[in-house]
């Protein structure tokens, strides 16, 4: 008997036919999506030049306040157009697609992609354009899951394979929305742990779709971090200050999901009563005077983050940013526009972990730079406890910031927020969201698995 006669034969050669061409469709899925994401990027950044082009227009003659109402106005009647085209094609598309990713997965939603497509493009340009404190990752993580579905469709995949791309292009579609696509990686394993169909095979699909998109991203708007700040070394003597950051915004955490979905359900029953358009309009017309007066509280918040860190604002000052920005989070995200809340809590929480800076300031004098590193944890404590993916915390904060001089201490905060959140009963917000939906829709979501699926992991 030969050598070879003793080798386990590989898989057979119509296997690896099919193992090929998944890894090239997951590819085509990564470059397409990383293209859609991106471009819808530039455009919000372009869009949300109307309020300087409408001062230009109207000249310095108009008064503050009829300024204030026309861009108020504008606001308004953005918002209102995009919640138009959700509720009259696609009210799937509302909100953040995490969930609806993830029912898609269980086998208890449809990714209709030929109504999603264009309504989380054209209708998050429109929300986000608009100035709504909401992010643009919800938009592009749920168009590359359509992106997949069409694909998994033209191709006839099997159910397995068929969860498995769209896993993949949600991670293309995160990877799209802030070039980081290590993170993007995990937020598979750790987020869809109990829906993701665990192999080889799956798993390099979500890697080739996600390293493909921030590839695609990288080449058009340029190899940097999204929110680069510069953060010092920390001494460990000043680690503990990490601890205690992380367990106040465990409770933090649970207290921002919890006033979500309460604003949620308060903007469903004022529009049962009366008009589906009431919040958005008046959510949007809001925003559009604070664009003027207080831009700090719009807007998904990316650049607020690394403008809050070099300003030095007073403690009263940060103190108002964080309490206007949790609140028009909550009154942004009920309007039910397509947009998303990983950038919301991102600069919510930079702010915040500024407050605690200085607040610790006053009773013990600071490190060079601690300001910053408690800021950046800050980001990653709060998304651990809201979305409850303390690893992915960890590598976002530091792909999104470059700050990778501090990853110890953002691992303790995330940690420590984690487990806070864990110990208080919070649960993970896409869960509660998606439980959400199907009560909406009058279905009983299933009851969640012990363990993760990761048990079934096999090498195909």
């Amino acid at each position: 008997m030969s050598l070879s006669d003793d080798t386990p034969p590989g898989p057979p050669p119509q296997s690896r036919a099919s193992d090929a061409v998944f890894y090239v469709v997951a590819i085509i899925i990564g470059a397409v999506t990383g293209v859609l994401g991106t471009a819808l990027h530039l455009g919000v950044n372009r869009a949300l030049e109307w309020p300087l082009l409408l001062r230009a227009h109207v000249g310095p003659g108009v008064d503050e306040a009829h300024f204030l109402l026309m861009t108020g106005a504008i606001a308004a009647a953005l918002v209102v157009v995009s919640v138009w085209l959700v509720r009259t094609f696609a009210p799937e598309a509302g909100g953040s697609g995490v969930q609806e990713i993830e029912g898609a997965m269980e086998g208890l939603r449809t990714v209709r992609w030929q109504r999603i497509l264009p309504v989380k493009f054209f209708g998050g340009l429109l929300s986000l354009g608009s100035g709504l404190v909401v992010g643009r990752e919800g938009p592009t993580i749920h168009m590359g899951a359509s992106v997949a579905q069409a694909a998994s469709e033209g191709l006839r995949l099997p159910a397995r394979e068929n969860r498995g791309l769209l896993a993949a292009g949600a991670a293309a579609g995160l990877a799209a929305a802030f070039s980081a696509p290590v993170a993007s990686i995990l937020f598979v394993i750790e987020e869809t742990r109990r829906q993701f169909p665990y192999s080889l095979k799956t798993y390099t699909g979500v890697m080739l779709a996600s390293v493909t998109s921030g590839v695609v991203t990288q080449s058009i708007v340029g190899p940097r971090p999204f929110m680069a700040i510069q953060v010092a070394d920390v001494p460990l003597a000043f680690l503990p200050a990490f601890v205690m950051l992380g367990i106040v915004l465990g409770f933090m955490g649970v207290v921002f999901n919890r006033c979500l979905v309460w604003s949620m359900d308060l903007s469903l029953g004022i529009g049962r009563r009366s008009s589906f358009y009431i919040v958005p309009a008046l959510v949007g017309f809001a925003v559009g005077v604070l664009l003027v007066l207080r831009p700090e509280a719009t807007m998904g918040g990316d650049m607020l983050a690394i403008s809050l860190v070099t300003e030095n604002l007073p403690l009263a000052t940060m103190a108002i940013i964080v309490v206007i920005r949790f609140a028009m989070t909550m009154a942004s995200y009920s309007t039910g526009v397509p947009g998303g809340i990983f950038a919301p809590i991102l600069a919510m929480a930079t702010a915040f972990g500024l407050l605690f800076a200085l607040g610790l300031e006053l009773l013990m004098p600071l490190p060079p730079g601690a300001a910053a590193a408690l800021a950046v944890a800050a980001m990653g404590g709060l998304f651990s406890a809201t979305i409850r993916a303390p690893l992915v915390g960890v590598v976002l904060i530091a792909e999104l910031t470059g700050a990778y001089a501090v990853m110890v201490p953002v691992l303790i905060t995330c940690l420590f927020a984690n487990f806070v959140a864990d110990w208080l009963g919070g649960r993970p917000i896409y869960e509660v969201l998606l439980e959400r939906t199907l009560r909406l829709a009058g279905e009983n979501p299933p009851p969640a698995p012990k363990s993760p699926q990761i048990a079934g992991w096999d090498q195909r």
